[in-house]
């Protein structure tokens, strides 16, 4: 995919105990990847301070598989 799905798959194997080979632009945070509400928040609050950016709650909804968050890192970061 790009930099960016590099970056978000380390944030989910660092922080978040992920197997790497679980982690694809496809997969799905909650039924793939069993990620609970609690690990999404900490997911959202990762990307934001390393992507120096603010995710709007409305937006976290849109956020199913891996390539979900990506791509809008990608948009708000101009990338």
């Amino acid at each position: 995919m790009n930099e960016m799905f590099d970056k978000v798959k380390d944030i989910l194997m660092d922080e978040m105990q992920v197997a790497e080979d679980l982690i694809t632009p496809e997969a799905e945070l909650v039924n793939d990847l069993g990620v609970n509400s609690l690990e999404l928040a900490d997911l959202i609050l990762l990307c934001e301070e390393k992507f120096d950016i603010e995710i709007n709650d409305d937006d976290i909804h849109k956020f199913i598989t891996v390539g979900d968050v990506v791509n809008y890192l990608n948009q708000v970061t101009g990338n």
